[in-house]
């Protein structure tokens, strides 16, 4: 008998449960017990774990969040962690891990399966900067909240005659600024992966003013920053066990250098977790479920190693060295688009 182990780790996000629901339902099909790992590698370094059988997936598709948990834990900061993960993983009689969550979750992954253990990937990340796959589950919820959010904005900033910026998650790229940008019809959207120029962004909005048009809505990713600045803004100096700080401030630095280069009313809206929250769209659930079966095709066939990736429209198999050697940045392609309706 097969028993997987299947957590969730870093930021929740909408699709996980889809995913987690998917693993048990086709792991039952190949007769494979499911046990559920708590609270993410915390989880597995601490034993805390329980059995996942029909019953425990059922009704779960449709929720946000995940059921088993999550944490930022990293158990290579201390080797007895490593060591604990390792033993209970004999304990339980777990024959194969499914990892899902992004760069960090899927980085412990990829340094469990050198050392022999036998793990599978599924990339998790509403920032949609998982290498080696187009597109991550969470990501198309992402933007469709952001993109009603911006809708709403529209008509009280065009009411009032204000500038509203709208800061959004991307720490490191813009792909939701982006996309929520372009569909939102933002009159600027700003990046991690282009730094900006605050005369040229005032500019823009200037240019939009002298033809009638008294509002603007900007659009600007947690981690971008204007040119000269030494990294993003940030919280506090605190970082999580990745040595990751918390980002947020370049909304609210937006809004004062815009007055007073504009003198035009300026608010902020900070969206935060609220990207994260609620049920996944259909786009979102699909491509969770198809993760989760094919996680479990590859533990079927023992082909351990791997992270399942989209390319076009098929699941594939992709090295998970390969899904954590580098971010997945904006097609710059695509964010010149953005830039043709600047000004207009």
């Amino acid at each position: 008998m097969t028993t997987i182990g299947v957590l969730t780790g870093g930021g929740d996000c909408p699709g996980l449960n889809a995913v987690i629901r998917a693993v048990v339902r086709t792991g039952a099909k190949y007769g494979f017990d499911t046990i559920g790992i708590r609270d993410g590698w915390h989880g597995l370094i601490a034993g805390d774990v329980e059995p996942l059988t029909d019953y425990s997936v059922t009704g779960i598709l449709p929720k946000g969040g995940t059921i088993l948990g999550t944490s930022r834990t990293n158990p290579f900061k201390d080797e007895a962690d490593v060591q604990r993960l390792r033993d209970n993983i004999k304990r339980f009689g777990i024959d194969a891990l499914v990892a899902i969550g992004g760069e960090d979750t899927l980085g412990v992954a990829n340094k469990l399966s050198t050392m022999g253990i036998p793990v599978v990937g599924v990339p998790k990340t509403i920032d949609n900067d998982v290498a080696a796959t187009d597109y991550t589950f969470g990501f198309d919820t992402a933007v469709s909240i952001v993109t009603e959010a911006i809708d709403r904005l529209h008509t009280t900033a065009e009411s009032h005659h204000r500038i509203m910026v709208v800061e959004v998650m991307g720490r490191h790229a813009g792909w939701i600024a982006t996309m929520a940008g372009i569909a939102g019809g933002a009159d600027q959207i700003l990046i991690p992966e282009v730094p900006f120029d605050l005369d040229e962004v005032a500019g823009h909005l200037q240019a939009r003013y002298e033809k009638g048009k008294k509002f603007s809505i900007v659009v600007v990713a947690e981690g971008a920053q204007p040119k000269g600045m030494e990294g993003a803004i940030t919280q506090s100096a605190r970082t999580d066990e990745f040595g990751h700080v918390t980002l947020g401030g370049i909304g609210t630095f937006l809004r004062d250098e815009l007055e007073k280069r504009l003198g035009m009313e300026t608010r902020v809206t900070v969206l935060g977790h609220v990207q994260r929250g609620g049920s996944p769209t259909a786009h979102d659930r699909v491509l969770a479920t198809r993760f989760g079966v094919a996680a479990v095709e590859l533990i079927r066939e023992k082909d351990f190693g791997k992270m399942v990736a989209l390319r076009g429209n098929d699941i594939v198999a992709v090295p998970l060295e390969e899904a954590v050697a580098n971010l997945k940045t904006v097609d710059m392609d695509l964010y010149k688009i953005a830039s043709i309706f600047y000004g207009g």
